[in-house]
């Protein structure tokens, strides 16, 4: 063919520089684009075989080769697919932003669709001269007699075209790397970025290193293959040696068999996992293949709990694995990793209009075809398809616990302190989500069974209804009597700080659930908007009526006056809130206890940093001292109010209580020490 010369069809000369600046945010990227496109290619012929528009040479196999050339500061994307027409060039290349995917697909659109094809945009092979200061392509069409092509521009709005010398259907891209971008010349960096990107593309892929020297490996003859080369045949001789016998005789015995062994070229090992297990049906996996999946693309060597397997094709087609991670504490970090991909190429890793907030705590890879990306293949255009996308996987993660719950009990309750985290931050999240799971939501008391919420709160009974003759005379009593019964539900936050008050509880044979994760504050307010009979109380918010002796308010009103001045006076604080009780247990001397109103008001104001204010302003009090009228020590102080060590002894009561209600300040604990030694010292006197 003549030799061509001519102007890209575009409208404005800056399209370069957009391209090279603002249509993809990673540089990196341009490996994706340009291995996308031989898959395309690839996929576009393995269709036109089966349609019997195409023949392959025998013995053919399909491939994507990358070779990186650090001396010459270029890359080289190979691929065999279906090459390009001079005709085609001038279409596709020469008139940016013409979707070659798009046109090809139109035109076959009724005769096959075994594969997807990558590609929806004809802007990806541009993305090449973000890294190049000139591109060259090579191609040979895999029409009959189709001649060869050359192709080269140097980024501006000028290209060369001319007749080429590729003999092999396909296309060979090559980038002369800018001085900015030597780095993905680098053989390491180039298996890096192919790695991130490419890992799962539907065709195998090589990375190699132009002029590189000839490496080698040894095989045992019955494993070479046609396609080896052969270096040198080995035969090794078996391998004796000689042992001694029981009976102190010597004897050879063979330790390895006489074998041959065949030197060759070393194999080439493709980058890309052309069928991951995603792709196959749940079915087909075992246990280990899932690990194995998980290990190698989180790079976690800690197994997962479980995972869920998503296999969707109407009403749009989705695939995926979701992995629950196991988490040791609740300081060890619970942000996961959800990585998008689209027909096997990754687009990002948490892209928030797919993947659910909640859901982010998982680790896993998501693939879905029909995702409407925008122009770069990096983001997603705004769309009610993609909410659809989301409300699904939310659905099958919450079908996998639920059932999970039903048929598998015990392993659900042996994953629940790991999984309970995400599980309560769903609920928060999503309403559906918590709608599908209240009654799936399991809570360990302190004998460390589990229970559900329907164990925890007996079923009402049907109130009878009474008949109003004058509905408009309804009276506040009235309105008070329509106001639900509630089931108090007690917990513990620190099973060591409030062992106290848990001892006072299993004395009485009441007991409590264990909520210490630090999303069980909110989670538990969440439960109560949601369920009318139910509220938490932490078990040192007040001493119910079952630890306590019943007496009235006369016949300890002399005692707590007195008691209330005495310890205000120790401790140097009028505003000390005191009351005194008969608790049943003896032994028991002090107490401190705080509103479940007033707890929540104060972890609100820390949440949002109000730590100067006060709580009262918002109608909740304070701490409250709760001394035992049937405690000796309680006793003495009544009765020797005078006594010099008084003070010495209301500042160790209230001290002790408040270490069993929460840490200690810095100073305080100082004085608490310095205290304690004191009392010991007058004891030993």
């Amino acid at each position: 063919m003549a030799e061509m010369h001519g102007s890209l069809s575009i409208n404005s000369e800056n399209i370069f520089p957009i391209i090279k600046k603002w249509l993809y945010s990673d540089h990196d990227i341009f490996f994706r684009e340009l291995v996308s496109n031989g898959c395309d290619a690839i996929t576009k012929l393995k269709k036109l075989e089966l349609m019997g528009e195409y023949s392959y040479p025998d013995d053919f196999k399909n491939s994507i080769r990358v070779i990186v050339n650090p001396e010459e500061k270029t890359l080289k994307f190979i691929d065999t697919g279906l090459g390009m027409t001079a005709d085609e060039v001038q279409e596709y290349i020469n008139q940016i932003a013409f979707s070659g995917a798009t046109d090809f697909l139109e035109k076959y659109k009724d005769k096959t669709n075994e594969d997807q094809i990558i590609g929806h945009f004809g802007l990806g092979f541009y993305s090449a001269f973000m890294v190049a200061d000139e591109v060259h392509i090579d191609t040979l069409s895999y029409q009959k007699d189709a001649a060869p092509v050359h192709w080269e521009c140097d980024g501006g709005t000028e290209y060369q075209m001319s007749e080429g010398s590729r003999t092999e259907v396909g296309t060979e891209i090559t980038l002369f790397l800018n001085e900015e971008s030597l780095e993905f010349a680098n053989e390491y960096r180039a298996r890096e970025v192919i790695n991130k990107y490419c890992s799962f593309m539907p065709v195998e892929i090589f990375l190699e290193k132009a002029n590189a020297e000839q490496e080698y490996e040894t095989i045992d003859e019955t494993d070479l293959k046609d396609d080896d080369v052969v270096v040198e045949h080995i035969h090794e001789e078996a391998k004796t040696e000689e042992v001694e016998n029981e009976d102190g005789t010597k004897e050879t015995k063979e330790i390895s068999p006489a074998r041959d062994r065949v030197k060759i070229n070393k194999r080439p090992v493709s980058l890309s996992d052309t069928s991951p297990l995603w792709t196959k049906h749940p079915n087909e996996c075992t246990k280990e293949e899932y690990l194995e999946f998980y290990r190698k693309v989180f790079m976690d060597y800690k197994e997962p709990l479980f995972w869920i397997h998503l296999n969707m094709d109407y009403p749009f087609n989705l695939k995926g694995i979701l992995y629950f991670p196991k988490i040791n504490t609740e300081y060890d970090s619970i942000e996961g990793t959800i990585k998008l991909y689209n027909n096997q190429v990754f687009i990002a890793d948490n892209i928030k209009e797919v993947i659910p907030e909640f859901l982010m705590l998982l680790k896993g890879v998501i693939d879905c075809p029909d995702l409407p990306l925008n122009v770069s293949r990096s983001a997603l255009q705004n769309d009610g398809f993609v909410k659809k996308i989301s409300d699904y996987i939310t659905k099958k993660v919450a079908d996998k616990l639920t059932g999970m719950c039903k048929t598998e009990r015990e392993d659900y309750e042996k994953y629940w302190d790991d999984i309970n985290p995400f599980i309560k931050f769903g609920c928060l999240k999503d309403d559906k989500f918590c709608e599908k799971m209240m009654d799936y939501l399991l809570f360990k008391d302190l004998d460390g069974k589990y229970q559900t919420i329907k164990d925890l709160v007996p079923e009402e009974e049907t109130p009878e209804v009474d008949v109003v003759e004058n509905p408009d005379e309804t009276s506040e009593d009235n309105a008070e009597e329509k106001e639900p019964e509630k089931t108090t539900i007690f917990y513990v936050t620190d099973e060591v700080q409030q062992s106290q008050y848990i001892n006072l509880f299993k004395e009485e044979g009441k007991n409590a659930v264990i909520l210490k994760h630090n999303i069980d504050s909110p989670f538990i307010s969440h439960l109560e908007m949601k369920n009318e009979h139910v509220k938490f109380q932490r078990i040192d918010a007040d001493l119910t009526e079952d630890f306590v002796e019943t007496v009235s308010e006369e016949e300890l009103k002399e005692t707590a006056d007195s008691l209330t001045e005495i310890f205000r006076k120790a401790l140097n604080n009028e505003k000390l809130d005191v009351k005194v009780e008969k608790i049943k247990n003896e032994s028991i001397s002090s107490m401190i206890t705080l509103s479940e109103e007033s707890r929540r008001m104060q972890e609100m104001m820390k949440m949002y940093n109000m730590y100067g204010m006060d709580p009262n302003m918002f109608g909740g009090g304070g701490e409250t001292l709760v001394l035992n009228a049937n405690n000796q020590l309680v006793q003495y102080i009544l009765k020797n109010r005078d006594s010099e060590h008084v003070n010495m002894f209301c500042e160790q009561l209230y001290d002790l209580a408040l270490i069993s209600h929460k840490p200690l300040a810095p100073e305080a604990m100082t004085k608490f020490i310095a205290r304690s030694n004191e009392i010991m010292m007058l004891l030993a006197k």
